[in-house]
């Protein structure tokens, strides 16, 4: 793959006003899914107490609309405007930039008025109209590479991005497909993304989800998602990708891979600190 000269780390830090400016990766972390504003607004004040005291940059995630649950019971979540009205005021009031998942091409218009970045869920990485409509509001796009992709074929999804004037391209690793219900991590994914010239974030949460592994909701291993970012602070990825929940047992989505809140200060910090001895990912030449 040619070597790209695209969106930097200091590029995202300066389109979302970040505050520290060091060698650790950016995290991204929320709930799943916003399930009252209270609770919500609960985890973010908490996740920017933490982002003080360890010095990373946060970006607050969580979803207004899980369009793409197993079962038509589950859990969906407040629906698109009250959902971005929550992020909107937990954004003003913490100081922290929002992101969250969209799963239509005609929502775009209604969240880049409230989100800084654009998630684009695995499932509709190839859908071209939504990338399109993504890049076109000029925010920063955060693509998940779906879990039946190469990460080579990363680079078509960045060609499209930036074919409507937008170069503010995150792309992220969330497991592949390995047989039925089950995901694997390829640590090699890393570099082969960052060839394409976006940045790149590990999701530790999703890498560890068995997709439909409990009949009518996805399963996981909560306990293999910290030494997953272990290892990816390790390979250098420029940024990472937690949910949280205070008891995630009682999650509304994603209840057997999301992660403790009391915990995560404690883990984070141990995954930052091997960050600081890990180069940024090379390119190669």
């Amino acid at each position: 793959m040619e070597k790209i000269n695209g969106f930097r780390k200091e590029d995202l830090a300066s389109a979302l006003k970040f505050k520290f400016d060091n060698e650790y990766p950016f995290v991204i972390a929320g709930p799943c899914v916003i399930e009252s504003a209270a609770a919500a607004e609960d985890i973010a004040k908490t996740l920017k107490e933490y982002s003080e005291e360890l010095s990373f940059n946060l970006i607050f995630k969580a979803s207004y609309d899980k369009a793409n649950r197993t079962s038509v019971n589950s859990f969906r979540g407040p629906g698109i405007d009250k959902g971005l009205e929550i992020l909107n005021g937990i954004k003003a009031k913490y100081n922290i930039p929002v992101l969250s998942d969209v799963h239509g091409a005609n929502e775009m218009e209604k969240v880049k008025a409230v989100l800084d970045v654009i998630q684009i869920p695995a499932f509709l990485c190839r859908q071209t109209d939504m990338l399109l409509e993504a890049a076109k509001t000029g925010k920063v796009v955060n693509v998940k590479k779906g879990q039946f992709l190469a990460p080579w074929d990363t680079k078509f999804i960045a060609e499209k991005i930036r074919s409507a004037g937008n170069n503010k391209i995150i792309l992220t690793e969330r497991g592949a497909s390995f047989g039925y219900n089950n995901l694997v991590t390829d640590f090699r994914a890393l570099p082969i993304m960052k060839e394409t010239g976006a940045l790149v974030v590990f999701d530790a949460t999703h890498s560890v989800q068995i997709p439909g592994g409990s009949g009518s909701v996805s399963s996981g291993n909560r306990e293999y998602v910290m030494p997953l970012a272990r290892a990816a602070a390790a390979v250098g990825t420029d940024g990472l990708f937690f949910e949280v929940h205070p008891n995630p047992p009682q999650a509304l989505s994603d209840s057997a891979n999301s992660v403790y809140l009391n915990s995560f200060k404690d883990n984070l910090k141990n995954i930052l600190e091997i960050s600081k001895y890990s180069k940024e990912i090379d390119v190669k030449e």
